[in-house]
């Protein structure tokens, strides 16, 4: 999510809150920022977050505290994550990726949710549509997954000769689904063929790529779909 970005949706979500609502925020508003990953798996963006919120005025720890909620790659724990931000009554949320905006929607009606999803939110239940979303969330969405075909189009300039991507997918997370019928689709319209890999953690996650990047004469590159392009490999008959 870019700064400007965000600083425009946090304004926008502060002016939605009912006047009796922030009346009774206390003197430093809390924000609450959850995610389905790590501090340190995405601390880019947690350092561009602040920088937002600086760059709108707003100071961690000196007119503005935020609270974070990590589920550490543990997409189960996001419920009870979700309903502890809740109960703390933060001013808004931010829900930095797909699973942590359903688990948000799903504990509250009336405090702001921030999203930035790879899906189209409307899909995904989140908004009733693009232009009206209606409710209490409002977000970005960049549209990963329509952007399969060309991620491929662009593999096959790179490799000519590849026939074969492997994803690296979590069966756990909502737009995983959607993301590999596209990806289905769009392989087959190239005459290409897919490996689907399952990992729902971090470690599975490490030990199938480690293997299978290093397997036949071409290396490959393993990512997660929908997050960044699937690699090119020869895998063994």
């Amino acid at each position: 999510m870019r700064r400007r970005e965000f600083i425009t949706l946090l304004g926008g979500a502060a002016a939605t809150w009912p006047l009796g609502a922030r009346a009774q925020q206390p003197a430093m508003p809390v924000i609450g920022f959850l995610n389905s990953l790590s501090r340190d798996a995405i601390a880019d963006r947690v350092r561009e977050f602040r920088q937002g919120l600086k760059d709108a005025g707003y100071v961690e720890g000196e007119n503005v505290a935020i609270e974070y909620r990590w589920a550490e790659a543990q997409l189960d724990r996001l419920p009870a994550l979700a309903a502890e931000l809740a109960r703390r009554q933060v001013v808004v949320i931010i829900a930095a990726n797909t699973p942590s905006a359903l688990a948000a929607k799903a504990v509250t009606t009336t405090i702001p949710i921030v999203f930035n999803v790879a899906e189209d939110p409307v899909k995904l239940g989140l908004v009733a549509s693009l232009a009206r979303p209606g409710g209490n969330l409002t977000g970005i969405n960049s549209f990963i997954g329509e952007l399969v075909a060309k991620r491929l189009g662009l593999l096959r300039e790179l490799v000519p000769g590849a026939t074969r991507v492997a994803a690296l997918v979590n069966p756990t997370d909502p737009i995983t689904e959607t993301a590999l019928r596209d990806m289905e689709t769009a392989t087959r319209a190239m005459g290409m063929q897919i490996k689907v890999l399952n990992a729902s953690t971090a470690a599975r996650s490490m030990r199938l790529s480690q293997p299978s990047c290093t397997t036949g004469p071409t290396p490959c590159s393993l990512a997660r779909i929908a997050y960044s392009p699937p690699g090119v490999c020869n895998w063994p008959t």
